[in-house]
Formats: C-alpha cells, structure tokens, sequence
C-alpha cells in the first residue's frame, strides 16, 4: 500500500536538474484537527505545508525551514516548519469576523509577504522575503528562487478538501546551480523540456496516483534516478522545558502574582495545544537556578 505521507526526490542526469515529489495526508490532518479553519485557509495550508517539505528537500544541511505567510488581509498569517527529516507543524490565523472568506489568493491578502527562514543547526540563519503579487502561492515561490536564488524553478502545489481524508501535494522542478552565470531558464533548453513534460501533470493525478506513476507518466522517456523516499510525519517540537525556560526570563514577582490571582500559569502551544502547567514552587525553583522534576508542571493535549 502506497505511503500517503512521503517526499521523493529525483535527478535527470543528462539535463543537470532535480526534482521532487510530495504527497501528504496524515500531517496535513494532523494540522488541520488543531483548529476548525475554513477551507480557503485549509487550503493554503495544504499548499504551505507541500512547499514546505519541497523546500526542505533542498537542504544540505540538518536545520529547519519555515514559511510564514503575513498579511493586513483576510488571512494574517500562516506559519509551517519543517526540518530536514521532514518533521513538520503549522498554524494559521484569520479574520473570523468576516462571514465569509474569498476563495482566490490574490483576495486574501492586503499587503502580503511570504518570509523564508532557513535556521541551520550549526551556522548562521539567512531570511529571505518576496510579496505575495502573483496567482498563487507557487508562482510568489518561483519569483523567489529567481530573485533571491538565481535558479529557474517550476513549482506545482496542489490541496483536495473533498474527500474524508483531505489531502495535499506539491512538485518542483529546479536547474542545478553549476555556476553563477548557468543557472537561468535562458541556458538551460533542457529545463524548459522537462517544465513541458511536468505541466501536463493534473492536481488530483499528483494528489492520488502512486508517485512512482506519476514519474513515469511524465518522465518515462528520460534518465531518471530515484533517492530513497522519505517520510513525512507531524511533530511539535513544544515541550515543558521549553515553556519553563520562556518562563525563567519573566520576572519573579509578576509570575506569582498571576499564580496569586489565577492558581496556576497556563501555557498553550498554537501548533499542538498542548497545555503547561505551573505553580508557585516551579517558579521559585525556576528563578533559583533549578531544573523542574518530572513530577513538576503538567502537561495535557
């Protein structure tokens, strides 16, 4: 039985180009039960979260990637990490004021940027930023491999909320950098080749077949060598340690007196909703310098 959350990645040995593959449907619902978000905004979530994996396949390095949509506009934002293990969570906030949302991208967005942060474990963090001007949300992502990459790119997104389990899937078709002055479309004929052949690609063939069909049907004529896939799974990186050290840098005084008036301090992570409890005697072992045992705080999801 086919994998329904898996990223497969591929080269074309005799063009000097990569591809990838993503097909998801767990971690998109994972995503999705943490919040009761309307179907436009499921939808981009759908779409953040396949770019999000193909961004991470990119990497050559372990670290994490996130894309944050921002906006004045129907959606304020929606943010997806994921690292290069494929390890991924989201989130999205809206105007729940409006009783209805407009179905196409360019409407959801007053003033939108797409922000790109690569955080590597080891080395400095590089941002990137590219407005949300363009149909949608793979073609703002190949304006920013132009712009900030240099790289010609075809990225294909796609999100199906119809059937009982929703799903979500993207493709991307990027030149190899070799040098600084060979990697634009111009240079490269043999990109424009394999863009052909990957546009005739349907949303619900990228979305359902088995992605070993789907590189055949496109790609059946050409040399193309398949990397081991690689699973794609929800996970939130919250923990009880991490609360307790945000906590370790609020002055004492002002914790207890919210303990004093509320009985406990209550943490929520916005990915998972996993709660973090603390009473008086964890904040004063907190700002003593001491660790909070396991038996310390509590924590519900």
């Amino acid at each position: 039985m086919q994998s329904q959350d898996t990223l497969y990645r591929y080269l074309f040995n005799d063009a000097n180009v990569r591809g990838e593959l993503v097909q998801l449907q767990d971690s998109f619902q994972a995503i999705l039960d943490n919040n009761n978000y309307p179907a436009p905004i499921a939808e981009l979530i759908g779409e953040m979260l396949a770019a999000t994996c193909l961004l991470t396949a990119t990497l050559k390095f372990e670290g994490e990637v996130a894309l944050q949509l921002q906006s004045e506009g129907a959606v304020k934002y929606i943010v997806i990490n994921g690292t290069h293990d494929q390890k991924v969570r989201g989130v999205a906030r809206w105007d729940e004021q409006l009783e209805t949302l407009p179905s196409s991208f360019d409407q959801l967005f007053y003033k939108g940027v797409l922000v790109i942060t690569i955080t590597p474990d080891k080395g400095e963090r590089y941002q990137g930023m590219v407005a949300l001007d363009k149909g949608s949300l793979a073609a703002c992502l190949e304006s920013y491999f132009e712009q900030s990459e240099q790289l010609a790119t075809r990225v294909m997104l796609a999100t199906d909320l119809s059937t009982d389990k929703p799903r979500a899937g993207g493709i991307l078709l990027q030149v190899l950098p070799t040098s600084s002055e060979a990697t634009q479309r111009a240079d490269r004929p043999e990109f424009d080749h394999l863009m052909q052949l990957t546009d005739t690609l349907t949303s619900k063939e990228m979305l359902e077949l088995p992605a070993q069909d789907v590189l055949y049907r496109l790609y059946h004529q050409e040399t193309v060598e398949l990397f081991s896939p690689q699973p794609v799974q929800f996970t939130c990186s919250c923990s009880r340690e991490r609360s307790a050290a945000a906590l370790a840098s609020v002055d004492k005084q002002e914790l207890l007196d919210i303990i004093a008036s509320d009985g406990d301090i209550k943490m929520n992570c916005q990915y998972c909703h996993a709660e973090y409890r603390f009473d008086a005697i964890d904040v004063e072992t907190l700002h003593a310098g001491g660790e909070l045992g396991p038996d310390q705080g509590s924590t519900a999801h």
